[in-house]
C-alpha cells in the first residue's frame, strides 16, 4: 500500500503545508508506515485497509487520546481519516534512541500515573484491536469476569475453531474459570495500556518516554505489568520507579504467567502452534 494522491493532499490541507518527503519506515506487520516531510517537520504516517480492520485507528487514535488524558506521553494525534478502503493515522513524530536509566524510571513514574486513572467498570465503551484480532470490552463489574469474558473466551475459542487445543487444553481453561476469582485481590479498574511489549514505547532524544500502539480497557493493573515481562525490554529502574509510585501486591509476580495467557493466546492464534506449548506451561500453574 503506498502513499495516494488523495491521501497526500488530505494531509497537506491539514497541515497547511505541501509534503516535500517520505520514507517507508517500520509500522509492522499490519500497517504500511511512512515518516513524512513538511515545514521542515517529521510526521509519522500508518495506512491500513478500512475494510480488513475497520475502526483500528479509530480506536488506536481514541486509546493515545485517553492515555494523553491520563498523564503519559503519547505522540499527538494530528488526523485520523479514510479515503476509499485506505484508512490513515497521522501522528507526530519522535525521534527514538535507545532507552537510559533515567528515561525508564519516568516511564515508570507516568505508567503508575495513568494506572491512577479508574473507572466505575471493567471494560470501555467501545471495542478495539490486539494486534490484527478485534477485542471486545464489554463493561463488567469484576475483573474476573471480564478476564475471563472479554480476554480468554474468546482467544480460547478461535485456538478451538482453528484445532490448535486440544478438549484437555479446553477443560483446563474451564477449569481455571472457575479459579480465577480466588487467584488474586480485586483492585479498582485502572486505565490499562493493554499491549504493553518493549515494542509499544519509544524514548525520544531528551529522554522522555512516550506510549504508542495502545490496546486500553479499564483493567487489573498487574496486567500491564506482567505483559512487561514477556518479550523484555524493562529495566530494574523501570519496576522500582513504579513500585515506589504505585505499589503493586507483594506477591504480583506470583500471577505474571496468568495475565500474560492472554498475549500468549492472541500470538497463538496469529502465529501458530509454537505458542501452544508456553499456554501449557502458563495454564497448568493456576489449575
Amino acid at each position: 500500500m503506498t502513499l495516494s494522491k488523495e491521501i497526500l493532499r488530505t494531509i497537506e490541507q491539514k497541515l497547511s503545508a505541501q509534503v516535500t518527503g517520505s520514507k517507508p519506515v517500520s509500522g509492522g506487520s499490519i500497517n504500511h508506515a511512512y515518516c513524512l516531510l513538511a515545514k521542515n517537520e517529521k510526521y509519522f504516517i500508518k495506512i491500513n485497509s478500512k475494510s480488513k480492520f475497520p475502526g483500528m485507528f479509530d480506536a488506536e487514535a481514541a486509546g493515545l487520546n485517553a492515555m494523553a488524558g491520563a498523564g503519559a506521553n503519547v505522540p499527538q494525534v494530528i488526523l485520523n481519516d479514510s479515503i476509499a478502503d485506505e484508512s490513515f493515522l497521522l501522528l507526530e513524530w519522535i525521534e527514538p534512541r535507545r532507552p537510559t536509566a533515567g528515561a525508564s524510571a519516568v516511564l515508570g513514574r507516568n505508567l503508575a500515573q495513568m494506572h491512577r486513572s479508574t473507572s466505575d467498570h471493567f471494560g470501555l465503551d467501545h471495542n478495539n484491536y490486539m494486534g490484527s484480532l478485534r477485542q471486545g470490552n464489554t463493561k463488567h463489574l469484576s475483573w474476573s469476569q471480564f478476564f475471563i469474558a472479554e480476554r480468554l473466551q474468546p482467544m480460547v475459542k478461535i485456538a478451538a475453531d482453528k484445532k490448535l487445543m486440544n478438549l484437555s487444553d479446553i477443560t483446563s481453561f474451564e477449569i481455571l474459570y472457575k479459579n480465577l476469582p480466588d487467584l488474586f485481590d480485586e483492585e479498582s479498574p485502572s486505565l490499562l495500556h493493554g499491549d504493553l511489549w518493549g515494542g509499544n514505547y519509544l524514548v525520544s532524544a531528551d529522554e522522555t518516554p512516550y506510549l504508542i500502539d495502545p490496546a486500553i480497557s479499564y483493567g487489573h493493573r498487574e496486567f500491564d505489568l506482567a505483559m512487561t515481562t514477556l518479550f523484555g525490554g524493562f529495566s530494574n529502574e523501570f519496576y522500582d520507579a513504579y513500585q515506589e509510585a504505585f505499589p503493586l501486591a507483594r506477591d504480583w509476580r506470583q500471577r505474571i504467567d496468568l495475565w500474560n495467557l492472554y498475549p500468549l493466546l492472541v500470538h497463538l492464534n496469529l502465529f501458530g502452534i509454537g505458542y501452544l506449548a508456553q499456554v501449557r506451561a502458563c495454564l497448568k500453574r493456576y489449575v
